[in-house]
């Protein structure tokens, strides 16, 4: 049974959607890829998945998680599923450039298929596509827009006394 809810974020309202014992997306309300959602969505506390997913969220937003325990079962391709994989490699407060992604995949041609399926991922946040980048360190495309994924990206850079850093 598909159920929803509306999650709210320091990047705005994310719906969240599961399907059995499974999250199958989290999506941005300007979402590129967000199908229409037609019903008021589940209470949280009516439904152990999505309180989980609640949960989880508000942690890593409040700073205090940096990996997710959730089960995941977004629809999509064999090629996807693999590149899915990958962005959940990629770790917290850490990028990866889409050329890399290719070459960890063994198919070091295909970074604009590597694009394309990191557009395409339905679970964003949980699933980090944020992490990836431009070749060049630029921040390209992001379903949830630029900003969002320019704050998803700060929210993560590790403290300047944690780094070494002075500023």
């Amino acid at each position: 049974m598909r159920r929803h809810t509306i999650i709210d974020s320091p990047v705005g309202p994310l719906t969240a959607v599961a399907d059995g014992d499974a999250l199958i997306a989290v999506y941005f309300e300007a979402h590129g890829r967000r199908p229409a959602v037609t019903d008021h969505g589940a209470r949280v506390d009516d439904d152990p998945l999505l309180a989980r997913v609640s949960a989880q969220l508000g942690e890593y937003f409040a700073g205090r998680r940096t990996t997710f325990d959730l089960p995941l079962a977004p629809p999509g391709d064999a090629f996807q599923h693999r590149v899915w994989a990958q962005l959940r490699e990629i770790p917290y407060g850490e990028t990866r450039s889409y050329g890399q992604l290719a070459r960890a995949l063994g198919q070091p041609g295909a970074a604009q298929a590597v694009g394309n399926a990191n557009g395409a991922n339905p679970i964003s946040v949980v699933v980090p596509c944020h992490r990836v980048i431009g070749s060049d360190g630029s921040l390209t495309g992001y379903a949830g827009g630029l900003e969002r994924k320019r704050w998803l990206l700060a929210h993560e850079e590790p403290a300047a006394d944690v780094t070494g850093r002075l500023f």
